[in-house]
């Protein structure tokens, strides 16, 4: 007999879209002859409890949101033996561009049923976990200015905020460790990667691996902001990394501190504050994706 899915809809995904699109979803669960039911959320701790009564009782939970949810589910089920399936429902939905899960309802219903799985592994940011890329320094600035961003869609919700970060920023010094070996520069940024992409189709760490059990950690040391600004763009192709200014290690943990105050973001959420240790977990999750 076919296992249940338990669908776990954040029903403000996508500035609401994920709600708009219920009649669709549920037409095509049903066209693909998918066992269902449906919750919608109130919180991320309903999201993680639901899916963790949902993988006791032998359902798969599948949830269509952004990828603050997904990030807290899949950390939620990481170590455990039920599949997590996607269905993109938010502004960015990196995980699942990478992942090559289809941006339509209809694609991504067929894949649930055809339920191809691969293993992943989760990032851990001061023992809180997530699925992509956690990074401090301007980035931070720009998640939560995003974050706050209510009358624009898409993409330009992410440019808006680069610029609006990039008016007020002053350079910080930060210290890492990486796997034991210090460093030290000042600059804009470190990015520490699990995913390839944040931001809504940004690849900031574009060699980056889901199932390598390392991190690549993206450092953007100072200089001017005309040509941070210029250079923008590149990051949508990954030809950022290009510049002299980037340098890109890769570690299995890194600790970071900074001259000032900085909060961790991953998966477009605030999980931890400055001094941070990130961590892997290797293939710690199981997803319904097409195989690596």
């Amino acid at each position: 007999m076919a296992a249940r899915h338990l669908v776990i809809v954040n029903p403000a995904a996508g500035g609401g879209r994920a709600r708009k699109v219920l009649p669709e979803l549920e037409a095509a669960l049903r066209a693909g002859g998918l066992d269902y039911r449906l919750v919608l959320t109130t919180s991320l701790d309903h999201g993680r409890e639901q899916a963790l009564q949902a993988a006791a009782a032998g359902e798969i939970p599948v949830v269509m949101s952004g990828d603050g949810l997904i990030g807290q589910i899949g950390g939620a089920l990481a170590g455990g033996d039920a599949p997590m399936g996607l269905i993109p429902g938010g502004r960015g939905n990196d995980l699942a561009r990478v992942l090559g899960i289809p941006t339509e309802i209809p694609g991504a219903v067929d894949l649930l049923a055809a339920a191809p799985t691969r293993a992943i592994d989760v990032g851990e940011v001061n023992g809180r976990r997530f699925l992509g890329i956690a990074s401090c320094g301007f980035d931070s600035e720009a998640n939560r200015i995003a974050n706050q961003t209510r009358l624009l869609k898409g993409n330009l919700v992410y440019l808006y905020a680069a610029l609006r970060a990039l008016a007020a920023w002053k350079p910080a010094r930060f210290e890492l460790v990486l796997d034991g070996d210090p460093r030290v520069f000042t600059g804009y940024s470190v990015a520490a990667a699990n995913n390839k992409a944040f931001g809504g189709g940004m690849f900031i760490a574009p060699d980056a691996e889901l199932d390598d059990g390392r991190l690549d950690v993206v450092c953007v040391s100072e200089v001017a902001k005309l040509r941070y600004l210029a250079n923008l763009p590149k990051v949508f192709k990954g030809r950022h990394v290009d510049n002299e200014e980037v340098t890109v290690s890769r570690a299995a943990e890194v600790t970071i501190s900074a001259d000032r105050p900085f909060a961790v973001y991953a998966d477009g959420d605030h999980l931890a504050d400055l001094p941070a240790t990130i961590r892997v977990l290797p293939r710690a999750l199981t997803v319904i994706a097409p195989p690596g």
